[in-house]
């Protein structure tokens, strides 16, 4: 089965319009889609007035918009290697800073699973041909599966078999879909299409997949930013999040 051509559904999920007075500019790895579009709903509705605007999109790609002048007042990665370049790129305050929630890495394959994996030792079955993760050069879920599958001793049997996707969303819908035998998402994304999707086995990731957050360095970044920073980091924004599967980091 042909893999469809994505264009709005996998590129980054922005608009360059200015921010006004009262508005929040979150940018936010793609696997925060769902809780965050909750927390800025929560947010408003105990701010009147406020408005908490989201971009969704894998982190370097997200990362690339806000040094090329894309307007955002907070930055949240999916892993510390993009947080790590925006320091380096001084896009964000470093003393903000700060782990807000842990996920995990799944092998996940079609509910009717027709190829019948049941480990990562099937992937180098021969009719499993097609296998899904995120793009290591920029998408954090594709990083962190290389480097569990290299550990596991499964990675050259993925990479030839590899479909990349430009987030971790794309690489779900082509297992949702049945366009893959196969693929490797957040646990957390898997949960969202728990009826389209049938996770087989958690993968050991050598380094824990933990998102790091931080405000974005800019002139007239949004007084509210702070406070809704804080707001994620409270008991009632950590509530939210664990809903849709975040544990504490």
């Amino acid at each position: 089965m042909k893999i469809r051509t994505w264009v709005a559904a996998c590129a980054l999920t922005f608009v360059a319009l200015p921010a006004f007075a009262g508005e929040i500019l979150v940018s936010a790895a793609a696997s925060l889609t769902n809780a965050f579009k909750e927390l800025a709903t929560q947010y408003e509705s105990a701010h009147p007035g406020t408005k908490v605007l989201t971009t969704f999109g894998a982190s370097d790609v997200v990362l690339r918009q806000i040094t090329e002048g894309a307007p955002a007042d907070i930055f949240a990665s999916a892993d510390q290697k993009a947080m790590d370049k925006a320091v380096e790129a001084k896009a964000v305050d470093p003393a903000t800073r700060v782990n807000f929630v842990r996920n995990e890495v799944v092998l996940v394959v079609p509910a009717d699973n027709p190829r019948g994996i049941a480990s990562l030792d099937d992937l180098k079955k021969s009719d499993v041909t097609r296998i899904a993760l995120g793009n290591p050069a920029s998408v954090p879920v594709g990083r962190y599966t290389q480097a569990a599958l290299e550990k596991a001793g499964a990675w050259d049997a993925v990479k030839a078999r590899e479909i990349l996707g430009q987030n971790v969303r794309q690489v779900l819908s082509y297992v949702e879909r049945g366009e893959v035998d196969a693929g490797f998402v957040f646990a957390t994304d898997a949960a969202i299409m728990k009826d389209k999707v049938k996770v087989i086995q958690t993968v050991d990731t050598p380094t824990p997949v933990v998102y790091p957050i931080a405000l974005v360095q800019r002139d007239g970044r949004a007084p509210e930013a702070a406070d809704f920073l804080k707001f994620l980091m409270s008991d009632d924004g950590q509530a939210v999040l664990a809903r849709y599967g975040f544990a504490k980091p």
